[in-house]
């Protein structure tokens, strides 16, 4: 606890000497706006018919432009296993969300300062577990819970170009996160890396109490740091989200982002096709570190200390028409973490998408996706064959009409969980907004 004390505390002066430094008259920027989480995240703006439940007789319109805006809607991702060594199985994973956030300049005056709550009910079945994959086939698939997932208050700075936040959040919706998350559907590219945990940095929606200072020194830099509790269990120490906790040792997570095409301080954790017009980029380098103690695989020894390196290239590479999005976008992602002491110690993503490939009046998308999972020899069990790097592809199509989305998929798997067979999965994720 005194650890996270003085910590709030570094993070009050850090604002306080870039809100000095950075005086300067600010450059011209659209809002910054903070999205859902990969699968939950909008590809479209709001419009006259991006809800099922439209404009709720003028209510849902009056309340934006008091500055009080409220999302719901429904995502669930319906997997099978048409080919692998387990028996044929149909895995259907569903979340219903709430969500609601508070412009206090537009409400009562207060300039640059908001809130944010989203709380969420999901369940269902992990056809991950069930296969024995180290790829999760849904990026949302994970406990069944009835939870708050997050909140918090923040306060912008200078035009955007300086933002403080404190309150429950996760930080994989915000750091490894990856970019063009809302199109795909297995976990290490519709959500964010998947062995962040290696440092146990919180994830959606079991997020633990955090604080979060991001600069934009430049117009197409930023540079973020987030403090969060990173607690082992927080599933099980905090099951509905509502008794903040301190359970273990704070986690520190940086990154540094240039942005091509855009400027820094509008830039989301998740892309949509607003953002994807022109020639747009991003480009990430990020560090994750727990002080705490981490076990030395097949002996008692302990060891003080873990990290994880993380990479990560999201780039326009062709449009139709240069201030359109219509074309192909390209995104990378690599990272590294200490083989000692993590068994799924690096990790490698690729991905090609098109937009708007399809000659139709709605939204819609394709995207080939690839991930690569290496897991540490350290962690072989003894008289076993040795790890084989296991290795994901998958191919989908995303179809948007209005509040309704629908994104058939099929992905292939081999070497399944390190060993030997493979595996064929297909399915669809469904999602409406209310």
């Amino acid at each position: 606890m005194r650890a996270i004390q003085e910590l709030a505390g570094k993070f009050v002066f850090l604002a306080w000497t870039a809100q000095c430094v950075f005086a300067a008259p600010a450059f011209s920027q659209t809002a910054q706006v903070e999205p859902l989480p990969g699968p939950d995240s909008h590809e479209t703006g709001p419009g006259p018919r991006s809800h099922l439940f439209g404009e709720w007789g003028g209510v849902r319109t009056n309340l934006e432009n008091r500055g009080v805006k409220f999302d719901f809607q429904y995502v669930s991702d319906t997997l099978w296993n048409i080919q692998s060594e387990q028996a044929e199985r149909r895995a259907m994973w569903n979340r219903v969300r709430g969500t609601v956030d508070i412009d206090f300049g537009s409400l009562i005056g207060q300039q640059g300062l908001y809130f944010h709550a989203t709380g969420l009910w999901q369940g269902g079945g992990n056809l991950g577990t069930y296969l024995g994959l180290v790829t999760g086939p849904s990026g949302m698939a994970s406990e069944n819970t009835c939870r708050l997932d997050s909140w918090w208050i923040e306060k912008r700075w200078l035009d955007e170009r300086i933002t403080a936040r404190v309150g429950q959040f996760a930080c994989q919706d915000f750091y490894g996160a990856q970019h063009y998350a809302a199109s795909y559907i297995f976990e290490p590219m519709g959500y964010a890396l998947g062995n962040l945990f290696t440092t146990f940095e919180s994830f959606d929606p079991f997020s633990t109490s955090a604080m979060e200072i991001r600069v934009a020194p430049l117009r197409n830099l930023y540079v973020k740091s987030m403090v969060l509790d990173g607690d082992r269990s927080p599933f099980a120490h905090n099951p509905t989200g509502l008794v903040p906790q301190f359970r273990d040792n704070p986690v520190s997570v940086s990154e540094i982002g240039f942005t091509p095409g855009k400027v820094a301080s509008s830039v989301r954790a998740f892309d949509d096709v607003e953002g994807r017009k022109g020639y747009s980029g991003l480009y990430q380098f990020g560090v994750s570190y727990n002080p705490g103690t981490f076990t030395v695989p097949g002996s008692a020894t302990t060891r003080s200390g873990n990290y994880l390196l993380y990479w990560m290239a999201s780039q326009a590479l062709w449009r139709v028409d240069p201030q359109e999005a219509k074309g192909l976008d390209v995104t990378l992602a690599y990272d590294w973490s200490p083989p000692s002491i993590n068994r799924n110690y690096t990790l490698l993503t690729a991905g090609l998408r098109f937009n708007e490939p399809l000659p139709l009046r709605f939204h819609n998308t394709m995207s080939l996706g690839y991930v690569r999972n290496s897991l540490s020899p350290q962690f072989l069990p003894p008289g076993m064959p040795a790890w084989r790097t296991e290795h994901g592809a998958e191919f989908n199509v995303l179809l948007q009409i209005g509040p309704i989305l629908f994104q058939p998929v099929i992905q292939y798997y081999a070497n399944v969980g390190g060993g030997s067979h493979q595996a064929v999965v297909c399915g669809f994720r469904t999602k409406v907004e209310f």
